[in-house]
């Protein structure tokens, strides 16, 4: 068995960046930016007023001054005129700052009567102004790798970028295999089992920005598994779901050689998800899972999730940890790495005591994973653990 780490130096060997596609900037959010992108426009283009009140040059500026207003600037429209010694022009937020003009004396510190204006004792002094390009400027960048959110495809749509290099989404297979599988909705026999690996394990893949393909489930037989991956020829990442143990019906490994797979390694030191091979098939990287629903589960988060973003260009680290304290204390672990579910509150971490991994009532309602080291000793509330969010 080889470690955690070590499996997923294998794994960021066996995959490489995607290649780059544009699209459209309304379908950019949740991708990857894939190249440098540059405004093409200052933001703002010109000096704006920050306020409603009156445009006016600083010289004119004193308690009781009375200047004549000689015209008006709305955002979208522009005064056309020069704003003279002693005059003034109406002014609303964003609208572009008339000649002559160099800061804005909002409407709450003047009196207007008619076409005159007299500003009054208590003036706010600061400007109320916008230079043009304050925000940026064209030729400021948005550099890679960038995860583009909400906030990223306004700037984009500032900076006037209609269209975006992002990095192709992977297209995922899943396989899930055993003759004991059905499909949700169907009605199981009394030997069989709903299917939940594969729909948890695509959920996983679409928040990571991937494309997942739920393939038929394979059946425990050669010709069954060969159709399987003869349909996942055309992806980047085969995600098989059980069969990969070593029972007189696990039969993904050899079926999966004898198509070609150059196997990377076999069996991994952790709790849940001992049972877990890689390697190269084809154009594409395959992982096989364990058939347990927490254990496909648990390895997606460990394994396949930083696989992807290395295939999206996100860079190459394994899952984020944290440090949180223990709200409760947890007993001694074993001779493997043990991802425990658990739940970050307010008051610490708790390690749920059912750790079985075909439990996914533990799963669904645990937040983190709680990961305790090879023949780490037991813990007391209070104590440092380090934890994975999922």
């Amino acid at each position: 068995m080889i470690s955690v780490e070590e499996a997923l130096d294998h794994l960021f060997a066996l995959v490489a960046p995607l290649d780059a596609e544009t699209v459209p900037l309304a379908h950019a959010n949740g991708r990857v930016l894939a190249d440098t992108v540059i405004a093409r426009r200052d933001q703002p283009p010109f000096a704006a007023s920050a306020m409603d009140g009156y445009a006016v040059a600083n010289e004119d500026v004193r308690p009781g001054a009375r200047l004549a207003v000689i015209g008006e600037a709305a955002a979208g429209h522009a005064f056309a005129k020069t704003v003279g010694k002693g005059q003034a022009a109406r002014i609303f937020t964003g609208a572009p700052m008339p000649a002559g003009t160099d800061l804005v004396i909002i409407q709450e510190d003047v009196m207007r009567d008619g076409d005159t204006i007299t500003l009054g004792d208590n003036l706010d002094i600061k400007s109320h102004v916008r230079p043009a390009g304050t925000d940026f400027k064209t030729g400021d960048e948005i550099k890679t790798p960038r995860l583009l959110g909400p906030s990223d495809i306004a700037l984009l749509a500032a900076m006037n970028v209609a269209d975006v290099p992002v990095t192709r989404k992977p297209n995922v297979a899943i396989i899930a295999t055993g003759d004991e599988l059905v499909q949700p909705g169907e009605t199981p026999g009394p030997n069989q089992i709903i299917a939940s690996n594969s729909y948890g394990l695509a959920a996983l893949l679409q928040n990571l920005g991937a494309h997942p393909r739920l393939l038929p489930i394979a059946r425990d037989n050669v010709k069954s598994l060969e159709l399987a991956f003869d349909l996942a020829e055309d992806a980047d990442l085969i995600i098989t779901i059980g069969g990969a143990s070593v029972g007189d019906h696990d039969l993904v490994g050899d079926v999966a050689q004898a198509k070609g797979m150059r196997r990377a390694f076999y069996k991994i030191a952790m709790r849940p998800g001992k049972p877990l091979m890689a390697g190269r098939m084809g154009n594409a990287t395959m992982i096989g899972l364990p058939g347990n629903p927490v254990s496909a589960m648990v390895c997606g988060h460990i394994f396949v999730a930083p696989v992807v973003r290395k295939m999206l260009r996100l860079g190459t680290a394994p899952a984020t940890r944290r440090t949180a304290t223990l709200a409760k204390d947890a007993g001694p672990n074993g001779p493997r790495e043990h991802y425990m579910r658990a739940h970050l509150g307010p008051d610490g971490v708790t390690i749920f005591e059912r750790q079985d991994s075909a439990l996914l009532t533990v799963l669904a309602n645990a937040n983190c994973l709680a990961v305790r080291p090879i023949d780490d000793p037991a813990r007391v509330q209070g104590d440092p653990v380090e934890i994975i969010l999922i």
